[in-house]
């Protein structure tokens, strides 16, 4: 972690807006890096994801994904290489120099329990922890695409290919893409941590074949944590709600162990700050379908209003009606009303095409921005 001054930070965040400015607008930086950009999140980055692999499974295509990670990404990133893709993006001259002194000439040590180990010095990597480093990393991951045929999506170092694989032809495509970003980060000094990436088969009819990183082969999964949401094989957020109910419950049970006034307002607070965050995270790509998962969710906050003495006695509705609070499931259709929203109004960086499309039909009444519902065959 980086530590430094206010005025370095300040000076900083100038050239950091200058260079996203000049990168952003030249279409510089690919569309499939998700992260520490405007207009995209971890959120994008599964839309997207989820809106590939349902429409495979949906028209009968199997789909194989494989989750990709770098060993110390951040760490690894060699400085001379950096400064030529710098200068291959078109930033060279007086500002690639300075951000070449930026980052030479640095040291760290370890401080534990007050016991110092001796300076050494950091010879590759960004500064983790400062303004320009993230922006320094998605220039120098941002070629990592070349060569690839297959679909690929990346939130700063975490990296998922995926694609159709209903026949041999198509699997051989995506191992030799895998191969193509094996020889990239050997290229680039960027290796892979090969124990760590897993592929994923998602449909019935998949030949579920093996894929090879650095001659091992990879472990197949049925779920993986994938920027902080689990997805499963099945595509079911089961598991996901599962997950999210325990975070939040045993947030929960640490506030109800830890406050004894129990006053509305403080625990009011308390709870959106520190619980509801849990299960709402992303939940326009995992939005759970079931109704047992709908109402695992539910339980949390259900207790939470139980907890409230004056409101204890109450029923649940009466409840949230003094709370001022929405039940979770309309605070998930809100959420997937915002997310339609920034992306008809261009606020998200997902194509409004890639998701919905206008409804022409003129029979019926309505405003110009009515959606047509697309038909799938499956749940």
């Amino acid at each position: 972690m980086s530590l430094t001054s206010l005025i370095c930070k300040v000076f900083e965040t100038i050239i950091r807006d200058s260079m996203v400015h000049y990168l952003e607008d030249n279409g510089l930086i690919r569309d499939s890096q998700h992260g520490f950009r405007k207009g995209r999140s971890c959120l994008t980055n599964l839309l997207t994801f989820m809106d590939k692999v349902t429409g495979c499974l949906d028209s009968g295509t199997p789909d194989d994904t494989i989750f990709l990670d770098f060993a110390k990404a951040f760490d690894k990133v060699p400085h001379r290489r950096l400064a030529i893709k710098l200068e291959n993006h078109g930033i060279a001259g007086k500002l690639l120099q300075w951000i070449v002194a930026w980052l030479s000439d640095r040291k760290q040590r370890v401080c534990i329990n007050g016991t110092k180990s001796s300076w050494h010095s950091v010879l590759s990597g960004v500064p983790q922890g400062s303004v320009l480093g993230p922006l320094l990393f998605l220039v120098f991951i941002n070629d990592l695409d070349d060569g690839i045929v297959s679909w690929i999506l990346k939130f700063a170092d975490d990296t998922k290919m995926f694609g159709e694989v209903s026949n041999v032809v198509q699997h051989c495509q995506l191992q030799k893409d895998l191969n193509t970003l094996s020889q990239w980060s050997k290229d680039w000094q960027m290796l892979f941590h090969v124990d760590k990436c897993k592929v994923m088969h998602f449909g019935s009819n998949n030949l579920k074949m093996d894929y090879r990183l650095d001659n091992k082969v990879l472990q197949k999964v049925h779920e993986e944590k994938d920027l902080g949401v689990v997805i499963s094989d099945d595509l079911k957020a089961s598991t996901q709600c599962t997950q999210a109910y325990s975070k939040a419950n045993r947030m929960l049970g640490m506030i109800n162990r830890s406050i004894v006034y129990k006053r509305q307002d403080i625990m009011l607070c308390l709870y959106k700050t520190l619980v509801r965050p849990h299960l709402e995270y992303c939940t326009a790509a995992w939005s759970p379908h079931y109704i047992k998962d709908k109402v695992l969710l539910e339980r949390v906050q259900r207790r939470f209003t139980r907890m409230i003495p004056v409101l204890k006695e109450l029923p649940y509705a009466d409840r949230l009606n003094k709370l001022k609070l929405w039940t979770l499931e309309e605070r998930r259709v809100r959420a997937d009303l915002i997310e339609v929203y920034k992306v008809i109004h261009g606020l998200s960086a997902i194509p409004f095409e890639a998701l919905f499309e206008f409804d022409t039909n003129s029979r019926t009444r309505g405003h110009s921005l009515k959606l047509r519902k697309k038909r799938c065959r499956r749940d």
